[in-house]
């Protein structure tokens, strides 16, 4: 059986990943902003702005997420803003194919249908 404080500190390692990613994104942003060329912008942008909105969320999210499905969904969220941001942030600096990028879509989707899953089914006792 799980301890309280060990959902604590699966919480604070989520909601750190959030901040984090949203840190990096705000970065990323402004080097894409005023460092690279239009095409490669556009893709930095794109990861940045997923990275953030995602960052957000882990960060605003994990103190919340009490039960085994939304905890699950949460970090779907996070190894799937990873693959995906990272892999166009890879495609840009690297020239690597962006090749894991949908797989990070498709985590992103799933962890926030976990999440909306995981809400419904909570009746405000967890």
């Amino acid at each position: 059986m799980r301890e309280a404080g060990d959902d604590r500190r699966g919480d604070r390692w989520l909601a750190a990943i959030g901040a984090l990613l949203a840190a990096s994104a705000v970065a990323l942003a402004a080097y894409a902003a005023h460092a690279v060329s239009s095409g490669a912008q556009s893709r930095l942008q794109l990861a940045a702005m997923f990275a953030f909105g995602h960052g957000v969320a882990l960060a605003a999210l994990a103190p919340r997420a009490q039960r085994g499905i939304a905890r699950i969904g949460l970090w779907m969220l996070a190894a799937g803003v990873l693959l995906f941001s990272g892999s166009l942030v890879g495609h840009v600096f690297e020239a690597t194919p962006a090749t894991f990028a949908p797989m990070g879509g498709m985590l992103m989707i799933a962890g926030w249908l976990l999440h909306a899953i995981s809400a419904l089914r909570d009746k405000g006792d967890a």
